[in-house]
């Protein structure tokens, strides 16, 4: 008998596996419905980590258009991720690596270079078992180490890109015990005309996993309200699981409310029982709930944040949205963000700014926007309007300074504007040699040196911070001296690179290249975002005594 292919597959690693898949449609919330079950496990003291699998060709999110997949996040090891890991670092509070996001294009480059290097011994090379043990292996390895793992596979049932990653998963059914392994599925539970809430698409969908060998364990039905009773009956006759079985997950205002209504739903009680950990979960009375307390807490007034992007889609900027929310969270306001298209800022720069309490300028690629968001650093400068940039934010606030404060006509980044007289951004020398876009940027974590007494170690407290990175341009060392020769400072730095950019002359100016932001957690919020919002507030409480 010929002897099976190695393919470096190990089936004993991991311990409890909660996988998540979506049918009807994308979008349905499938990371918000798998990292809230996750944020209810961690609250009953169980070790939850989480893996996303995405089934495009790209081997990661950091050549993708912010268009089409919104933003692209950033772990600490690097990695260019899908928004969804960002989704589970917030509601976990974890941190990942890129061994926690699996796309096809990671997968099958892997297999192709074992095959090129004679690893699988003259196999003929195959989606089964290759590239579904690689699939299974990558998970196994992210799992190993914590009680529960749950996975998330991208994209809709019955999608092509899925099916090598769907196999993998009924391959995985069948090598688990079956208190090891849970399947959730999320469906539309849409209405129709005269309010009624239709099961058909679920059932189709549940329909379309059993043809390839998969049976729910849960359904999850996405509806703007709670599902009837009927209808989860309904469902659940069609679909052949319990009625307590079938699960609401309504539209709520916050997503950081959805782990407290699918509590109060009961999902977390009936996976810890389909997974045989009731036993080893905390007492009701003993587990964690500071989760409830810290987004139900009470909000005492607001303030309106000016966000000057180039990208009209609010997934684009996700973590920055979810920053100035924590920043909120933590001071106790309501954050209101007030969207900026930077490529109309020109000509409408100062009456969109005008109701702003604070401006924040994201970081971005290409040239298409620039000028807009130098208008509102320009006006955030002169109006002494507190203000927070990142990344191109931080370098255009450069250039800004450059062309307005010492007449440097012309100045500009040179990924820009390449013909630039005053190219104050630039690339460092390591950087010239560079061919590939993918993955060859400064990445990660990285440590910057703050110096003391500056407003930047103020707002962190210290005299140091580890934030993430994601650009390839830096200050161009050339200028550095003549940049700092007024009111400007580089008050963070690395090595040769200026990481904090601050201004003496304004009550709140602070740039960072990096990006904070991807740091920030409901119950640890970014200094610089809450720096911003005291920056805020403090204008505020000056301008009622000067009313008074």
């Amino acid at each position: 008998m010929p002897t099976e292919p190695d393919t470096g597959y190990d089936p004993d690693l991991g311990r409890k596996f909660i996988f998540v898949t979506g049918g009807v449609m994308s979008g349905l919330g499938k990371g918000i419905t798998a990292a809230s079950t996750g944020r209810l496990l961690a609250n009953a003291g169980f070790d939850v980590t989480a893996v996303k699998v995405d089934p495009y060709l790209n081997v990661d999110a950091g050549t993708m258009n912010p268009y089409e997949h919104g933003e692209v996040y950033v772990l600490k090891d690097g990695g260019e991720v899908d928004l969804d890991l960002g989704n589970y670092e917030r509601f976990l509070g974890v941190d990942m690596t890129s061994d926690h996001n699996i796309t096809t294009g990671k997968t099958y480059q892997h297999v192709i270079e074992k095959e090129r290097a004679g690893d699988y011994l003259g196999k003929t090379v195959q989606i089964i078992p290759h590239v579904t043990d690689d699939i299974k292996r990558r998970i196994r390895e992210a799992a190993d180490g914590s009680d529960v793992c749950i996975v998330e596979i991208g994209g809709t049932v019955g999608d092509i890109e899925s099916m090598p990653f769907l196999e993998a998963l009924r391959q995985f059914a069948h090598e688990e015990e079956d208190d090891d392994f849970l399947l959730t599925h999320v469906t539309l539970v849409p209405n129709s005309k005269n309010g009624e809430q239709k099961t058909k698409p679920t059932q189709h969908s549940v329909k379309e996993l059993r043809s390839i060998g998969l049976q729910p364990d849960i359904l999850v039905g996405r509806n703007a309200e709670h599902l009837e009773q009927s209808t989860k009956a309904k469902i659940a006759q069609f679909c052949d699981v319990p009625t307590e079985a079938v699960f609401s997950n309504p539209d709520v205002e916050d997503i950081y409310h959805v782990p407290l209504m699918v509590e109060d739903e009961g999902l977390d009680e009936f996976v810890m029982a389909r997974l045989g950990l009731i036993g080893e979960a905390l007492p009701k009375s003993e587990r964690d709930n500071s989760w409830r307390e810290l987004v139900t807490r009470e909000r005492d007034g607001s303030v309106d944040i000016a966000l000057v992007g180039k990208y009209a889609l609010e997934d684009a900027y996700m973590s920055i949205y979810e920053a100035l929310k924590h920043a909120g969270i933590e001071r106790g306001v309501e954050v209101n963000v007030l969207w900026v298209d930077s490529d109309e800022m020109r000509d409408h720069h100062t009456e969109r700014l005008r109701e702003a309490d604070g401006i924040v300028v994201p970081g971005g690629f290409g040239s298409r926007g620039t000028a807009g968001k130098i208008e509102a650093i320009r006006y955030a400068r002169e109006h002494d309007v507190p203000f927070l940039g990142l990344c191109l934010g931080f370098q255009m606030a450069v250039v800004e300074h450059a062309r307005n404060v010492l007449g440097w006509e012309g100045a500009h980044s040179a990924e820009i504007d390449e013909a630039t007289p005053y190219p104050v951004i630039d690339l460092l020398p390591e950087q010239y040699d560079l061919q590939d876009l993918g993955g060859t940027m400064r990445l990660g974590a990285h440590e910057t040196q703050i110096e003391p007494g500056s407003l930047a170690s103020t707002v962190y407290g210290a005299e140091s911070c580890t934030e993430r990175h994601r650009h390839r341009y830096e200050v161009n060392p050339e200028y550095i001296d003549e940049l700092e020769a007024g009111e400007m400072m580089f008050s963070g730095k690395a090595g040769n690179r200026m990481e904090i950019v601050e201004r003496t002359d304004h009550p709140f100016f602070l740039g960072t290249q990096f990006h904070p932001e991807f740091r920030s957690r409901p119950d640890r919020a970014s200094p610089p975002f809450v720096g911003l919002v005291d920056a805020v507030l403090e204008q505020a409480e000056q301008q009622k005594e000067i009313q008074a």
